[in-house]
């Protein structure tokens, strides 16, 4: 079913839209959430979290892109479930390690100047990622935003892991220099 259905079936209220989002994006949403999670209780419970928050959320809201919708949906779910769970020692996720990898470039503080900063740095990261080639960014994307695998991005970018390895130390490091320049570091 065209994602244009699924959103009108839930703007209709119409429980048919649970199943035809689970049918057409279960798979993905759950593979999001495993990968933050390293769960697949935890991850199953997620997902349908997101389920949940879709429902509640379309009307008012009108995703432009139902996949994309939904994956920040599960991403942050996921996340919070992840930072609950692991309050005081961290389990081995692709969440986890793709956070260690990062933390080299931003810090992960809670102050309120850092919150106030986050839209800042967010839109410095994405001019940041523009300016590299289309191979990087799929790498980057796929091991910090999709949290896949060191080997997963290397496939999406069809690169070996050990070059996929290199080029994601090479775009965190220029990225770090950018963030210097840029005043965040």
């Amino acid at each position: 079913m065209e994602d244009e259905k699924i959103i009108s079936l839930y703007w209709d209220r119409n429980e048919t839209a649970i199943q035809e989002t689970e049918t057409k994006y279960g798979r993905y949403l759950m593979k999001i959430a495993c990968n933050i999670l390293n769960d697949r209780e935890d991850s199953q419970e997620s997902v349908n979290d997101t389920y949940l928050a879709a429902w509640d959320s379309m009307p008012p809201h009108r995703p432009g892109i139902l996949q994309a919708y939904l994956a920040k949906l599960t991403r942050r779910i996921s996340i919070d479930r992840f930072r609950y769970r692991t309050r005081d020692k961290r389990r081995g996720s692709q969440y986890a390690l793709s956070l260690e990898e990062l933390s080299e470039c931003v810090s992960g503080g809670d102050t309120t100047e850092e919150a106030v900063n986050v839209k800042l740095l967010a839109d410095a990261i994405g001019v940041y990622l523009r300016l590299q080639t289309e191979t990087a960014q799929t790498a980057f994307l796929c091991r910090y935003y999709y949290l896949d695998s060191l080997r997963e991005a290397a496939m999406a970018c069809g690169l070996s892991e050990s070059a996929c390895k290199s080029l994601l130390h090479r775009t965190r490091t220029g990225l770090r220099e950018y963030l210097k320049q840029e005043g965040f570091l």
